[in-house]
């Protein structure tokens, strides 16, 4: 029993940065089954909104910051699509992931000109900073929320995709993005569409992953994000479903780690894990092998 009271912390921390992990990956996998290119500048989109909350939340009450936030996070994915991405639509991919590289660093260095290379403190978020008792172990009522709440976006947005006519046309460009322009599909709308989702998703993630992890700094955006693509590939890239079990996997066996004392080791076995999978399976665990046509 002391056992399980000890270490259920560690479970629920890594159930609960496993749904921030999905909720970022979830933006890598999207961009990717519709444009294919692996969108780099994800994670530093999801610091920007850290960030955001920062600055807003010193000057506007949390009922306004977090919708504002949101709100100028989905903005600023609409124009890093319309910027960088589209006018190098029918380049090289070579050059339009060169371009999201610069995206990275752009954001980065100007959130490091804005903080000064400094810390910044997250706002506390009352009703998600509170401490709760769960089964005799303490934790925050965001770890219980994320889940939950990431349950509810995967669900809603599977929805969407399945049975909506916005979803069926991002079925069909995922599919075969020339054919779906030739049948008179707004590809333009599309994607853009995808980034909103995308970016909104990344936003909610970033208010549940910095209420736990309270200080944001220009490279906060890097190590989550390169878990989340971790697990959008383990789960098979360009499949929703994939990438959510992918960064539940992440997190609860880094948080287990952490557990049995190995923190030193946490991030290494996320990228051990992408070895492996590409080495045994390189499509992922539900992702679909390409067949060439002759």
């Amino acid at each position: 029993m002391n056992f399980m009271v000890e270490n259920l912390p560690y479970l629920l921390a890594g159930i609960s940065v496993g749904g921030q992990y999905a909720l970022i990956a979830i933006g890598y996998t999207m961009v990717y089954g519709i444009l294919r290119l692996i969108n780099f500048a994800h994670g530093d989109m999801f610091m920007v909104a850290g960030l955001m909350m920062v600055y807003l939340a010193a000057d506007l009450p949390l009922y306004l910051s977090v919708p504002v936030v949101i709100i100028l996070t989905v903005f600023l994915g609409v124009m890093i699509e319309k910027v960088a991405y589209r006018p190098l639509r029918t380049a090289p991919r070579m050059s339009i992931m060169i371009s999201a590289i610069g995206v990275s660093y752009l954001l980065q260095n100007a959130a490091l000109y804005a903080t000064g290379g400094l810390t910044q403190t997250y706002p506390d978020i009352p009703w998600l900073s509170q401490t709760v008792e769960i089964f005799g172990a303490n934790t925050k009522m965001v770890t219980v929320i994320t889940p939950v709440l990431t349950l509810i976006l995967v669900i809603g947005l599977v929805m969407l995709i399945k049975h909506t006519k916005i979803g069926m046309a991002m079925r069909a460009v995922s599919r075969d993005f020339e054919t779906s322009q030739l049948m008179g599909i707004d590809i333009n709308r599309i994607i853009t569409v995808t980034f909103i989702i995308g970016s909104f998703l990344a936003a909610i993630g970033s208010v549940l992953y910095f209420t736990n992890y309270t200080g944001v700094m220009p490279t906060s955006g890097a190590m989550p994000g390169l878990k989340a693509f971790v697990a959008a590939v383990f789960g098979g890239i360009g499949s929703i479903p994939g990438a959510v079990i992918g960064a539940f996997v992440i997190g609860i066996c880094e948080n287990i780690i952490k557990g049995l004392g190995w923190t030193t080791f946490s991030n290494a076995f996320t990228f051990v894990l992408l070895i492996v999978i590409l080495m045994v399976k390189p499509t992922g665990l539900f992702g679909e092998k390409n067949i060439d046509k002759v």
